[in-house]
């Protein structure tokens, strides 16, 4: 007759190493998850407070050969200045105009026409970005 080999009692001994490994891997993955989440939410917070000038292009129009007219609106703060960057491009995708429009009124809402002067017939305008002014804090 061969020997009848028995293994150790099922749960007796507490978990196996793969658990212990399972269980170990899954709190680091949970933390780090977190940790990624709570990032992404400041950077989320960061950015909106931090914008205090806002806008979009409602619409453009490509008036002639040498310029577009840009039909903005600017959402700010009553009290902050800066400016936004008007781009336009030809059909190729190169720059043929470029303009910065500062808005330093106390208004919180501008609608505002802009002509952006071209070297070339352009065939779109753009709103690269807006940047506030530094205040008295910095």
């Amino acid at each position: 007759m061969g020997a009848v080999r028995e293994g150790l009692p099922e749960g007796r001994y507490g978990r196996s190493a793969d658990e212990r490994a399972d269980r170990r891997l899954r709190i680091i993955g949970a933390v780090l998850g977190a940790g990624f989440v709570a990032m992404i939410a400041w950077f989320g917070y960061d950015h909106v407070s931090g914008q205090r000038i806002s806008a979009e292009i409602i619409k453009f129009d490509i008036s002639g050969q040498d310029r577009v007219q840009v039909h903005l609106e600017v959402r700010k703060d009553g009290d902050a200045q800066g400016y936004c960057t008007l781009r336009s491009r030809a059909e190729d995708g190169s720059e043929v105009g470029r303009r910065d429009v500062r808005f330093d009124m106390p208004e919180t809402r501008v609608d505002q026409v802009v002509t952006v002067r071209t070297t070339a017939r352009a065939t779109s305008a753009e709103l690269l970005g807006c940047t506030a002014d530094p205040g008295p804090n910095g």
